[in-house]
C-alpha cells in the first residue's frame, strides 16, 4: 500500500473501499456488548480482533470516558396531504421554536407552503416556507395533548438508509445513557455498551462523563465533491458542562487517556478545544470537518464503529490513524466478516 504522504488527502476517492452488500447489519447484536471489536494500535500498527466486553482490558485507572448523552427522536412521519389524501413524509432535521421545526419533506415539489399534512386527526403541520433540497420550514398543530406527546404516538425511529429490517425495539436504537431528546440518528459508537459493562469500567477506577451532540442527517450524506475541501460540512448542535470540561482538563494534566466514544464526541471536545485552546462550558454549533492534516488536541482514544466509503466520518478515522493504516485495518475488518455501518461491530483505536 502507498504511505500516507503519497495519498491526494483533498481527493474523496481516496477514502473510497469496497464493500459487499451482505456486510452491512440489518439488525443489532444481542446482548449489546457481544459485538465484535477489532483494535488496532497506532503505535505498533498492529490489529487484534476481540469482543466489545474486552474494552475495559484497555482502560486504565484515572482514563475518561467520554460519551453522547444525546437521544434519538422518532423523526419520520408519515400523513397525507390535505385535501387530497395523497402520501407525504415529513422528517424532523431541527427545532427552530415551539412547533416550529426544519424538516426534510417528501415529494418536496408537492408539498408548497400553506399545505396542509395531516399525521392523524389530532395532530398535522403546515407548510410555511421551503429551501433548497427538500428541506423546508412547518408548524405543528395538535388539537390534543403537546407537541412531544403526539410525536411518540405517530413517529417512527429515523434508521439510517441501508437498514431495511423493521425495528422490533425502538430502545435498541438509542445507546443506555441517552438522555437529552434531540437526534435524527444514533450515535451508533455508544450501542455496544450495557449498564453492567459501564459500571465494570467506572470500579476500575475510570470516569464516565457526558457531552451533548444532536446527531444530524448530514451525518449520513456522502460528499458528493471531488475535492473535499468543496463539501458543505453539517451543522450540528453541541454541549459541555464546566464539570465534564474539567474531568477532562484535570486527567489531561496529570498524563491520563481520555477515550472518546463515537464521532459525535470527538466532534464536540475538538470543536471547543480548537475555539478556546482548552475546555470549558460552552454550547453552540459546530461544523467542525476534521480530516487529515487536522491538528488533535483532546481525544488519545477513539471508539467507533465501521463507516461509510468516502463519508466525511472516514475520513475523520484517516485523520486520527492514517489514512494507509485505515484502509488497511478497514480492508482486514472486510475481510474477516465484520458488521458494517450503525447496527455493526465496533473499533477501538488506541
Amino acid at each position: 500500500m502507498k504511505k500516507d504522504t503519497e495519498f491526494d488527502i483533498f481527493s474523496t476517492k481516496t477514502y473510497h473501499y469496497d464493500l459487499p452488500e451482505e456486510l452491512i447489519a440489518q439488525t443489532p447484536v444481542e446482548p449489546r456488548d457481544h459485538s465484535r471489536m477489532l483494535v488496532f494500535d497506532r503505535k505498533t500498527e498492529t490489529i487484534s480482533h476481540k469482543h466489545f466486553f474486552d474494552v475495559i482490558d484497555y482502560l486504565n485507572a484515572g482514563d475518561v470516558l467520554v460519551v453522547n448523552n444525546t437521544r434519538v427522536i422518532p423523526a419520520r412521519l408519515f400523513g397525507t396531504k390535505i385535501p387530497t389524501g395523497a402520501k407525504a413524509e415529513v422528517f424532523l432535521l431541527e427545532k427552530k421554536e415551539e412547533n416550529f421545526w426544519k424538516v426534510l419533506l417528501k415529494p418536496a415539489k408537492r408539498l408548497k407552503p400553506t399545505t396542509i399534512i395531516e399525521f392523524d386527526e389530532n395532530f398535522s403541520c403546515e407548510v410555511i416556507e421551503q429551501y433548497d433540497m427538500g428541506e423546508a420550514l412547518v408548524k405543528f398543530t395538535e388539537k390534543n395533548g403537546n407537541f412531544e406527546e403526539n410525536l411518540l404516538r405517530v413517529g417512527t425511529m429515523p434508521l439510517p438508509h441501508y437498514i431495511h429490517e423493521k425495528l422490533k425495539d425502538r430502545e435498541r436504537y438509542q445507546t443506555v445513557y441517552s438522555k437529552v431528546e434531540g437526534s435524527s440518528a444514533a450515535p451508533t459508537a455508544g450501542l455496544h455498551f450495557t449498564p453492567e459493562l459501564l459500571e465494570k469500567i467506572k470500579q476500575k477506577g475510570l470516569k464516565v462523563v457526558s457531552v451533548l451532540l444532536h446527531v444530524g442527517l448530514g451525518t449520513f450524506r456522502p460528499v458528493s465533491e471531488e475535492n473535499i475541501l468543496n463539501h458543505d460540512m453539517h451543522t450540528e448542535y453541541y454541549e459541555i458542562t464546566q464539570e465534564t470540561a474539567e474531568v477532562i482538563n484535570n486527567a489531561k494534566a496529570n498524563g491520563n487517556k481520555v477515550i472518546a466514544v463515537g464521532t459525535t464526541s470527538v466532534r464536540t471536545l475538538e470543536s471547543v478545544a480548537q475555539k478556546y485552546g482548552k475546555l470549558q462550558a460552552d454550547k453552540g454549533n459546530t461544523n467542525i470537518f476534521i480530516y487529515p492534516g487536522f491538528e488533535w488536541n483532546i481525544v488519545d482514544h477513539l471508539i467507533t464503529n465501521f463507516h461509510l466509503p468516502e463519508s466525511t466520518l472516514i475520513m475523520l478515522v484517516s485523520s486520527f490513524c492514517g489514512i494507509e493504516n485505515t484502509l488497511n485495518f478497514y480492508s482486514e475488518a472486510v475481510k474477516n466478516k465484520y458488521r458494517f455501518y450503525s447496527f455493526g461491530d465496533s473499533c477501538l483505536i488506541l
